[in-house]
């Protein structure tokens, strides 16, 4: 494999656009959709997102727990809806959000990030509460074999506000006042160096809702990084908002949207992808 996550990634946004379509089979979705909450439900609700969606996306973003919920079934589900997303040329970001110190660590990098391994993904989600530091031989171990990593750094659910914003206590006895989220894009983003391309193959997550400036994210301090994005369609941001949210940094930004597409049903999904995928390309071509 000769190019990196990062290039692949910036090829895919370039040809389809920023949008990127979660599959997330959570029971309330599978009944409306006509479908079982067992595994079998979840797998052919994730090949049918998968089939909708080639071509036409450049990305698919699997939520790993409502796979895990059904055991040794559900992941054998997972395994099948990413390896159909990949065949069908589409990059797949496992939404696991593991984050753990050492071997533990090692065992999730061969897990998501391993050529061949049975849960192959192009890149996973992963925690960097444990010390950012904690992640550094992942991160590593996904730049060397070509895939990537997404980083939670300013995420979008309310409760998070206090730790992500805090002010790191090194720099506060210096009399700077870095912020922790700040302190996590810096520290991650020493992974892309000498990357080539747009940017590199380890980004980070920061959610569409929230005021990048409260977290110490200015468009300097994710220069160079891929930018998963929750936050979009039915949590309130919108593709025209792209330029207003992201300045700068807008063209590394995958806009992830799960409800606002899979709540339409099946039988309207190819349409609604479709939709949501030109608005985007509109924005940024505009």
């Amino acid at each position: 494999m000769s190019d990196t996550f990062g290039q692949r990634l910036s090829a895919a946004l370039d040809a389809h656009g920023a949008l990127c379509v979660g599959i997330d089979p959570h029971a309330a979705l599978l009944s409306a959709w006509g479908l079982d909450a067992t595994a079998d439900g979840a797998r052919e609700f994730g090949l049918r997102v998968v089939e909708a969606a080639a071509g036409r996306v450049g990305v698919v973003k699997p939520q790993v727990a409502f796979y895990e919920r059904y055991g040794s079934r559900g992941f054998a589900a997972l395994e099948d809806v990413m390896a159909a997303a990949r065949a069908a040329g589409l990059l797949v970001i496992a939404d696991a959000k593991r984050g753990d110190i050492g071997t533990t660590m090692d065992g999730y990098a061969h897990a998501w990030l391993e050529t061949g391994s049975p849960l192959e993904a192009d890149a996973v989600t992963l925690a960097p509460y444990m010390g950012a530091d904690s992640l550094r031989e992942t991160l590593s171990f996904a730049v060397r074999h070509g895939k990537g990593a997404f980083v939670l750094t300013a995420t979008s659910n309310p409760e998070a506000r206090a730790l992500q914003s805090a002010i790191v206590d090194d720099a506060l006895a210096v009399g700077d006042h870095e912020y922790v989220a700040a302190r996590v894009a810096h520290d991650v983003n020493e992974a892309n160096i000498g990357a080539p391309g747009a940017f590199g193959s380890i980004g980070v997550v920061v959610g569409a809702t929230v005021d990048r400036a409260a977290f110490g994210l200015g468009d300097v301090a994710l220069a160079g990084m891929p930018i998963l994005a929750p936050g979009f369609g039915a949590q309130g941001a919108e593709p025209a908002d792209l330029h207003r949210l992201f300045g700068y940094v807008a063209k590394a930004v995958v806009a992830n949207e799960s409800r606002s597409i899979l709540a339409v049903g099946p039988d309207r999904l190819t349409a609604r992808i479709e939709q949501r995928a030109a608005l985007y390309r509109e924005t940024l071509n505009g």
